[in-house]
């Protein structure tokens, strides 16, 4: 142990001797800065916390998950409130089924958890946008995360609807709730604006009352942790394994002299984006610096505990050198894998939580049951561009020159941009996003035929040919927006102009898409396509939807889809968008299908939608276990 650890040791053992002098039966959460520790009812205390995140798993599972980490030892649970999972559209907010953010906190009571809560209103968490709704982009100039005043007033809506809400479950009004985090890493962003942080900090006030443990995180250094502190907010580091423990709560000691040590992001996996190997890190460097943290009596919170799932379209983005997209799965490498189940990793946190705390008697609660329920054949609806009347409804909006997903108010998905060849192709002629205008994929057919693909920062150029007057179709693929960093301001769709040789495209007519609502209502099965041959033995190219049922067999287990051969694309399982699948790619291989999601007697309903190249025996497989570390092609 270095002798710096026997310092903080010495530092917050005297906290261990403290001793209250609180009102029988008044409940109290606060700062002891004297004696360097947390009191909980007037007694000094420490939390051994873990994130999960409510908006990546199915409510039906959020039970299990909670007794797993009780189970575990924990006594906390950090938890991050999405805002743009709440309020996709603007001024309705939605607080039901696996958004029940209230009955997910009663759980967390009932389990004995109590609660860290991270209410953003930005989050970053690899989530869409870093949890902020995109509608906000419809103000063209907007500065995200600052005191702009239009980003000002949608902050404080939010929050009067949000934190009313929260009040009640504080620990003091009898709840679960002990601290509140205010913003999120604010130290990593540009602006370093403190009249917002200043803002945000009288509106938790005012919402939560003057004695509400009030928080920031920030990475450990000095800039990060300058820009992110304000006075009156409690300054909390984050950090993982491959840092020096004692030189990072140094740095918290920098900015709080007295207090808590608290470690608010302690990284026991990491995330992965679409091309790179799976992350994993090492459990016993996980374990082995936990127990020097407790040691030392900081508050250590494990991010992530249980990852989930990024379904639909949530997951997010970085652009540091170049555009990366986060796979649909958010396993993590965490203690709980992306399916709830525990690890070895979880084991060995556990075995070093046992030298601190008491934990529970009895047994961890054992995986969830899995299934091989195996090949399901598909076969072909269409293609994209002839189910136009199905998939936009409402028709199409027709400009001069490309809109945005915001400006069509569309924010999710895709979006199908259709024009003409302004004269003949008769040899092969480029296709160009010049101002890398394709935010983030597009898919190009002339007259049906697919013709190949435009993708943000790396192709900007591709051939195509035709005749006067063909029909263009551009399908647009928003891959997530950018959750980190100053490209947050992350517009989708055509933001410039394509063009053909030297002749601009204009005269577009742009369908929104509403896939995910034709779905949800029952297409393509509800229109008859009758039963389901032998797949076809001919690939397909470009955007195809496909269906298929698999066959109630009494089982509603947890399983994972595995796409053999196809390319990149979308899956739904009875109207749930289980995300995006892109094995070429990898590192993820497999999807995961929760079991409730199945039925036991009805046929369940597969839809996918390639997006590039399907392949000549269009089936799928249902795999009783995942595959998220195989690399495919670039």
């Amino acid at each position: 142990m270095a002798a710096g650890v026997f310092l903080f040791v010495a530092v917050n053992l005297a906290c261990l001797s403290v001793s209250g002098n609180l009102v029988s039966g008044e409940r109290s959460f606060s700062i002891d800065y004297k004696n360097n520790c947390f009191l909980k009812d007037g007694k000094p205390f420490q939390y051994i916390s873990g994130s999960i995140h409510y908006s990546r798993i199915p409510r039906y599972y959020w039970k299990d998950r909670l007794t797993k980490m009780y189970m575990t030892g924990l006594n906390a649970v950090q938890v991050y409130v999405p805002w743009n999972f709440h309020e996709t559209v603007q001024g309705v907010q939605n607080f039901t089924g696996d958004r029940d953010l209230e009955h997910f906190l009663d759980l967390a009571n009932q389990t004995g958890l109590l609660v860290i809560l991270r209410p953003g209103p930005y989050i970053c968490a690899e989530w869409e946008m870093g949890g902020l709704p995109a509608w906000l982009l419809q103000k063209p100039n907007i500065v995200l995360r600052s005191a702009d005043a239009d980003y000002v007033q949608a902050v404080s809506n939010w929050l009067a609807v949000l934190l009313p809400k929260m009040k009640p479950w504080l620990y003091v009004n009898g709840g679960n709730i002990i601290t509140v985090q205010v913003e999120n890493e604010y130290g990593s962003y540009f602006a370093c604006d403190y009249n917002y942080m200043r803002h945000l900090r009288t509106l938790f006030r005012f919402f939560l009352g003057e004695d509400t443990v009030l928080f920031t995180t920030d990475g450990n250094t000095d800039k990060e942790m300058k820009c992110g502190s304000l006075q009156g907010l409690y300054a909390t580091i984050d950090f993982g394994t491959d840092t020096n423990i004692t030189k990072a709560f140094k740095r918290q000691r920098k900015y709080e002299p007295q207090g808590p040590l608290v470690n608010s992001e302690f990284y026991t996996g990491w995330l992965d984006h679409w091309g790179d190997q799976h992350a994993v890190v090492d459990a016993l460097n996980v374990s082995r610096v936990l127990g020097e943290m407790l040691t030392m009596g900081a508050n250590v919170n494990m991010y992530m505990f249980e990852g989930g799932t990024n379904f639909g379209y949530w997951n997010g983005a970085d652009h540091d050198t170049r555009f990366r997209s986060v796979v649909t799965s958010y396993d993590y490498d965490a203690p709980l894998s992306e399916a709830g189940d525990p690890t070895e990793k979880l084991l060995a946190i556990r075995d070093v939580i046992k030298q601190f705390k008491d934990i529970p008697s009895g047994p961890m609660p054992p995986a969830t049951p899995k299934f091989a329920y195996g090949f399901v054949n598909l076969k072909k609806v269409g293609n994209m561009s002839d189910l136009l009347n199905t998939l936009s409804p409402l028709g199409p909006v027709k400009s001069q020159y490309p809109l945005t997903f915001e400006e069509m108010k569309q924010y999710y998905g895709y979006m199908l941009y259709r024009t003409t060849l302004p004269r003949d192709l008769s040899e092969p002629t480029p296709l160009i996003s010049p101002l890398n205008g394709v935010h983030d994929r597009a898919y190009v057919s002339v007259n049906g035929v697919f013709q190949g693909l435009l993708q943000r920062d790396t192709v900007l150029v591709m051939n195509i040919s035709g005749r006067q007057g063909d029909t263009v179709d551009v399908l647009v693929e928003n891959m997530g927006r950018v959750n980190f960093g100053s490209k947050i301001n992350d517009y989708k769709g055509l933001l410039s102009n394509l063009f053909v040789g030297k002749d601009v495209l204009s005269d577009w007519r742009i369908y929104p898409l509403d896939i995910d609502g034709a779905i949800s209502g029952g297409w393509p099965h509800s229109d008859g396509q009758g039963s389901f041959p032998a797949p076809q033995k001919e690939p397909s190219l470009g955007p195809v939807f496909y269906m298929g049922t698999l066959q109630p067999n009494g089982l509603a287990w947890d399983t994972f889809l595995k796409l053999n051969d196809w390319t990149k694309g979308q899956v739904w399982i009875n109207g749930m968008n289980l995300g995006r699948y892109w094995g070429h790619r990898g590192p993820q291989q497999t999807l995961y299908v929760p079991g409730p999601l199945l039925s036991t007697t009805m046929p369940n309903n597969i839809t996918v939608l390639e997006l590039e190249n399907a392949p000549a025996h269009q089936r799928v497989l249902f795999m009783d276990r995942p595959q998220l570390n195989v690399v495919g092609k670039s």
